[in-house]
């Protein structure tokens, strides 16, 4: 975990309320792929969690570290780079860290239900699948996990999250597609950056004004001096208006995108001109996840480029619908290495019915909590792994060693959606 060197922050308490007597911090960030991508950051030695998070509707983030003090029924928000939140800001905060835990009524009833029906996920407190704090954000890395392999996505992942600090600094940066900078090039502008956030720093260091709020939260200041480290070099992961007016080609060569650079300049330029109503998407959910109302989102998903079954499939997971698989590669091999099953793309289906039918509505929850223990049996613990260990997790990684003598299956029975090791 890297935090602000020798600065000031704020300390809220997030109450855990319905959720105080199941909820574990690190169960519930390390429980999905998306925890590793920037500008996501765990730290396994304190087990806390940091990242930038944007006040409000500002362009503006601050940087936000969230601890659990044992047996507490609070979670502890420390919030660097500003001392000065209204109210809606310290709100809008408290929405998105509640979103990303999943720390709603819906969520926990949702988890408990699950845990009655799945006896081993109670015993592991598995149950809540960290997702983002935007529903945008989830969409976007969606799209970075098809077809690649995971240090691929982690790499895209955090090249947007650096070309976001580079948006936001005082030299606008080109719409067209630069030429490939030099090492030299690099370092300058890295060093720019640095100073910026330095500055920014320094700005802040010397406001002593702490102002409290009318919300049901508690507030300190505090030095940080016991936490020497220096914050990364990544800005937050880019929202729709900044990524909206960007050259496409600009966008694929310098986060190296490819292909997804259009769809994610199309879903980008869709919700800034007001084509895709993400916050309407996210509420016609509103809680309810039967077959008809995962349809309805579904259509409306797939009418977006670049949202086919799979992707789709994911984002409805992130939105809260448990009761589809999302099925690639990976699901083929953990049906058949797992399983014992000898499934193929065209009977898929039919296997995965077979296997998690009886847990509906939660089918994909049993299945992850499968997925998530095998891939710990095989690495270790993910919540003690260190970040430079996440692209080591990969499907290739993920076989057998008799699996990995045997040939590859042909191509016909291999579908369309390619794993990268760590989504459904």
């Amino acid at each position: 975990m890297e935090s602000l060197n020798g600065g000031r922050y704020a300390e809220y308490k997030l109450p855990l309320e319905s959720a105080a007597g199941t909820f574990d911090l690190e169960t519930a960030v390390c429980s999905h792929g998306f925890f590793m991508t920037a500008p996501n950051q765990w730290d396994p030695l304190s087990k806390s969690f940091q990242r930038p998070l944007r006040v409000s509707d500002s362009s503006s983030s601050v940087t936000v570290q969230i601890s659990q003090p044992p047996q507490s029924s609070h979670l502890i928000l420390r919030v660097f780079d500003s001392v000065d939140l209204s109210p809606l800001q310290l709100q809008s905060l408290m929405e998105q860290v509640r979103r990303m835990l999943r720390l709603s009524e819906t969520e926990e009833k949702n988890m408990r239900g699950f845990q009655e029906m799945y006896g081993e996920a109670k015993t592991s407190g598995f149950g809540r699948i960290f997702r983002s704090p935007t529903l945008f954000e989830d969409m976007v890395k969606c799209i970075l996990f098809c077809n690649c392999q995971w240090s691929r996505t982690l790499s895209m992942s955090r090249a947007l999250c650096e070309l976001q600090l580079e948006l936001q600094g005082p030299t606008p940066v080109t719409k067209l597609a630069p030429k490939t900078p030099t090492k030299k090039e690099s370092t300058r502008r890295k060093t720019k950056s640095q100073e910026k956030l330095r500055h920014s720093k320094s700005t802040f260091e010397a406001d002593e004004t702490i102002k409290t709020d009318s919300c049901d939260t508690s507030i300190n200041t505090h030095e940080s001096n016991s936490e020497k480290t220096e914050l990364p070099f990544m800005g937050n992961f880019p929202n729709p208006e900044e990524l909206a007016g960007l050259d496409v080609n600009f966008l694929g060569k310098r986060c190296n995108l490819g292909y997804r650079a259009s769809r994610i300049l199309g879903l980008a330029q869709g919700v800034v001109e007001g084509r895709i109503n993400l916050k309407k998407l996210e509420k016609d959910c509103g809680g309810e996840t039967s077959l008809s109302t995962y349809t309805m989102l579904n259509e409306q998903l797939g009418e977006i480029n670049g949202f086919g079954p799979f992707t789709s499939a994911n984002v409805l997971m992130c939105v809260g619908f448990y009761h589809v698989i999302p099925s690639d590669s990976e699901t083929l091999r953990h049906l058949n290495q797992v399983h014992g099953k000898k499934s193929t793309i065209k009977n898929i289906k039919q296997d995965i019915e077979m296997i998690y039918g009886k847990y509906a509505p939660y089918q994909f929850l049993v299945y992850w909590s499968e997925i998530w223990s095998f891939y710990e049996e095989r690495f270790g613990k993910m919540s003690e792994l260190p970040n430079t260990h996440y692209k080591l997790i990969t499907a290739a990684n993920m076989r057998c060693k008799n699996d990995k003598a045997r040939k590859r299956s042909k191509r016909e029975n291999e579908p369309q959606n390619k794993s990268n090791g760590l989504v459904a």
